[in-house]
């Protein structure tokens, strides 16, 4: 309609033009100013442009006009005593003879569609030949959708909104943007749902997400509607590995620090023992790192292992590992997405500092039954899809194990034959569409882990979650996602190799938690987030039992810990004009630990020892023990220098009251969590992040770069010998630290063509300072020292090569700093006995890491008709078999203390993986 219109003024307008052009001015007299004199004068004072026909206005002459402050008034002077009308659209002004031209159509236009419409003048205007011109096909693409009611059409904007589907499986697509030719556009959720805001009119709206077909639909907007848009997939896959970002999504988005990983291409990367991994696979990113080879802790931008906040389908997980490491507990048959926030990270989300991951799986098939699996050297996996009922509700389970246990035995080592190591978990998730408003999802997660080594201690653990989720659409401006959830990660240590010490160790940690989130639509600038959350503590810290009876351990338990933390929170994104969006929210957070515990008191003036403790005090059942609150306020600036170009600014605080202690530098089974107390004061992080964002040669090149600094307040260190496991007082322990952290971020990526990938450069520094009154609670002399996950350098190279439509390989080689450590310097004698004098803490570094892995990649045939669709690679993984050094030891032998490097995989791993679909 909106088209219609313009074409009908540009036609006017260049006739009123052209004839003018035709004829010649009569010269004005002496004394009187000429009509298009005046006509000049007006547009310059008002910057406007004003169209007329020569012919009927060349004898108009005036003695005098006066130029006011308000443009219709003046052009009411201008015509006044003569046949002329004027008419304004925008900054055009059309002056006519007898006739007036219309900006705008009569509301009589609307009374009757199939009944012509005669405008003033004999301007005739028929709707219904209108819908005939629209190419008659059974394409989507090209049939023209009406929506809302023409006889309600509104005056001002109307919103657009709907989900965006996998036509095969019914199910929401995440991240797919949905957006017209002159950029305006928005991104769908994490359900696949997208809301858009326009003025009334006929437009062509773009639908494109990675791994799908783009699509196009023709609207006609009357009023507010909805619009369910179904894409294809694409029948040969991309085989570039990406991060999965559009144009208008990475640039012109005002989220900054994100990433998003493709599921599908993700598989490609190649992979130690053959296992796609999401958690390996966020490594190759800038900003992510880790402290060696086969651990799964990621350090985001000098932040520790626990200061990232991991979500599957919003449940917290707590350890996201498998056998000690070398697998992640998320199955890739089932994920959907996986966003990793570095920064600008927005108030919905608290409870750690470094990062958030997020990551979904999929809602499950609602046509028809799918699958898919693969099967890896050490590792098997299965996933199906079952629709329950079609087009409404699907279930789909997953399952995953690893037959290590049995290659272990096939050995003919007699301690690797005696050994186990072994894991499976199992993912199920059942989505329901109540009805086109309101849908309900529900997830339930199970994992297990046991290792032991040549019948000696064995370790178990167990991941378990569970999630509820309602979403409703309460209007066209509102709707909500209503959250229940629930974590559980606990482990066991057994030992049985000699009777009399023979144990077992149990530790456990629950969280319940309760979230409501609501997002309202304000106008089209506007969009307002808002909601709460509540989660509820529960620590068992630890169990000890004799095993056996001729075990003399005695039985001893560390006493339980429970808290409860909310928080409620609001944000909102303004879109000042089309170069600045701002984002600005605040949440609020309330903490409160509670009993029954008993704390115990020390000696004032002197430092936390158990030697020090003067009293026990008891808090009964739910009586707050120690209670914090504070706000976290949130902030993000996005200005936009060119169509391909911006740059962005972010600010956040974040709270974390929950710790991890572990003695080591990775993550392993045996770490605990200690929640804020009377001495443990609550985590606090401040980043400030700034990024230039541009694409080159027409988006065949992405380039980012992003800066930040980060200061953390009370974070966790230990004192030297520290113990952690059933440690009834571990406050004596635990010292209170500063932090910092700053570094830059370099992205370049080639994201089209046979040859595409990307490099990444990263400069980051992190350190620590511990000060304290007491000599046993400072460390290095209270000086900054680097953490155990400073690594200055790190670069990243992937690159993708495609053969054919079916055969590509790719090329993935990794470069970082050695992980600082401190070394016995030297050997010296007191009292009669030989001691070792230590470095300032982490003053040396292990050897620099660097490793080359190739993977090829073979897909079967791309008929569309068949009953699976499967694919071979070949992976290999530290090509070069370089020893790079995942620890540096030393051990005492003959008087002499020698060094010793530990390598994890010291020579090249070659894996071939089967996987398929149907």
């Amino acid at each position: 309609m909106i088209k219609t219109r313009r074409l009908f003024f540009l036609i006017c307008s260049l006739t009123v033009i052209l004839s003018g052009r035709n004829t010649n001015a009569q010269q004005t007299s002496a004394n009187k100013q000429s009509f298009e004199q005046i006509a000049k004068a007006i547009e310059a004072n008002y910057s406007i442009r004003i169209f007329y026909n020569k012919i009927e206005t060349d004898s108009i002459q005036f003695d005098d006009i006066t130029i006011g402050k308000e443009l219709i008034p003046t052009l009411e002077k201008l015509i006044e005593g003569t046949s002329l009308n004027f008419s304004i659209y925008e900054n055009k002004v059309f002056i006519t003879k007898s006739r007036k031209i219309l900006t705008d159509l009569p509301d009589s236009f609307y009374s009757n569609i199939e009944r012509a419409i005669h405008r003033p003048d004999s301007l005739d205007f028929n709707y219904s030949d209108f819908l005939k011109r629209e190419p008659v096909s059974k394409s989507k693409e090209d049939r023209l959708t009406v929506i809302g009611s023409i006889s309600k059409k509104s005056k001002g904007n109307v919103k657009l909104s709907g989900l965006v589907k996998d036509l095969l499986t019914g199910e929401g697509i995440a991240g797919a943007s949905v957006y017209l030719e002159k950029g305006v556009g928005v991104t769908t959720d994490i359900f696949g749902k997208y809301k858009i805001e326009l003025l009334v009119g006929k437009y062509e709206l773009k639908i494109k997400s990675i791994g799908m077909k783009s699509a196009i639909r023709n609207v006609l907007l009357y009023s507010d509607g909805n619009l369910d848009i179904e894409i294809a997939e694409e029948i040969t896959p991309l085989k570039e590995v990406s991060v999965t970002s559009d144009r208008e999504e990475k640039v012109m988005n005002l989220q900054m620090g994100m990433d998003r990983l493709d599921i599908k291409t993700m598989k490609q990367l190649p992979m130690a023992l053959g296992e796609t991994d999401i958690m390996k696979a966020l490594l190759v990113l800038p900003g992510v790192q880790t402290v060696g080879e086969g651990t799964l802790g990621l350090n985001v931008r000098g932040g520790t292992t626990s200061q990232n906040l991991i979500l599957y389908n919003d449940a917290i997980v707590y350890n996201p590992s498998h056998l000690f490491g070398f697998f992640s507990t998320f199955n890739p048959d089932l994920i959907k997405s996986v966003d990793l926030y570095k920064s600008g990270i927005t108030t919905d989300y608290g409870g750690r500092l470094a990062s958030v991951l997020d990551v979904h799986s999929k809602e499950g098939n609602l046509k028809k039954v799918a699958g898919a699996g693969g099967i890896s050297p050490v590792t098997g996996r299965l996933t199906l899809e079952i629709p329950i009922v079609k087009d409404r509700s699907s279930l789909i389970v997953g399952v995953r194990t690893t037959y290590s246990d049995w290659i272990l035995h096939q050995l003919e080592t007699k301690s690797f034959k005696n050994s186990g190591a072994s894991f499976y978990d199992v993912s199920m998730s059942y989505n329901h569409k109540i009805n086109d408003k309101n849908s309900l999802f529900v997830t339930a997660y199970f994992s297990k882990d046991k290792f032991k080594f040549n019948t000696d201690t064995a370790y178990s653990y167990s991941n378990i979650n569970y999630s509820a989720k309602w979403k409703a659409i309460f209007s066209t401006r509102l709707f909500g996602t209503f959250t229940g959830s629930y974590s559980e990660y606990d482990f066991s240590i057994n030992s049985i190799k000699n009777p009399v010490n023979a144990f077992n160790l149990d530790y456990s940690i629950k969280q319940y938690q309760a979230k409501a989130d609501f997002t309202y639509v304000l106008n089209g600038k506007n969009t307002l987030m808002f909601g709460s959350s509540s989660i509820l503590y529960n620590l068992s810290p630890g169990t000890i039992r004799p095993e056996g009876s001729s075990s003399l351990v005695l039985n001893d338990k560390v006493q339980q810990e429970n808290a409860s933390e909310s928080a409620i929170y609001i944000g909102d994104t303004y879109d000042v004009n089309p170069k600045v969006s701002i984002y600005a929210g605040i949440r609020y957070s309330f903490y409160q630990y509670i009993g029954t515990h008993d704390i115990y008191e020390y000696s004032s003036g002197f430092s936390r020892e158990v030697n020090n403790i003067t009293d026990t005090v008891h808090f009964n059942s739910g009586k707050p023990i120690a209670t914090c609150q504070a706000p976290e306020p949130r902030v993000s600036l996005r200005y936009a220098i060119s169509s391909n170009s911006s740059v962005k600014f972010s600010y956040n605080r974040m709270r974390q009251y929950i710790q991890m202690l572990s003695n080591t530098t990775a993550i392993t089974p045996t770490d605990i969590w200690k929640l804020s107390d009377s001495y443990i004061k609550p985590q606090v992080g401040d980043q400030y992040s700034l990024g230039l964002y541009k694409y080159l040669k027409g988006g065949v090149f992405e380039l980012s770069v992003e800066g930040y600094y980060k200061s953390i307040q009370n974070t966790v260190d230990y004192k030297g010998g520290a113990v952690l496991l059933l440690n009834k007082h571990i406050e004596t322990d635990i010292v209170n630290a500063q932090g910092k952290a700053y570094g830059i971020e370099f992205l370049i990526k080639k994201t089209v063509g046979k040859v595409n990938g990307w490099m990444s450069y990263t400069y980051s520094r992190s350190f620590l300072q511990t000060q304290s009154q007491f000599a046993t609670e400072t460390v290095n002399q209270g000086n900054y020292y680097p953490s155990n996950y400073d690594k200055p350098h790190a670069f990243n190279f992937i690159g993708n090569y495609k053969f054919s439509r079916r055969v590509n390989a790719s090329l993935n080689f990794v470069y970082s700093t050695g992980r600082p450590i401190t070394l016995p310097v030297a050997k010296y004698t007191s009292g009669g006995v030989d001691r070792i004098f230590y470095s300032d803490r982490n003053e040396y570094r292990i050897p620099d890491y660097i490793r080359t892995d190739l993977s090829i990649n073979l897909e079967g045939n791309h008929k569309i008709k068949k009953l699976a669709h499967s694919s071979w690679t070949l992976a290999i993984y530290n090509l070069f078999g370089r020893q790079n050094a995942y620890s540096v030891f030393y051990t005492s032998q003959n008087g002499a203390i020698n060094g010793y490097k530990l390598s994890i995989f010291g020579t090249p791993i070659t894996t071939i993986t089967y996987n398929f679909k149907f």
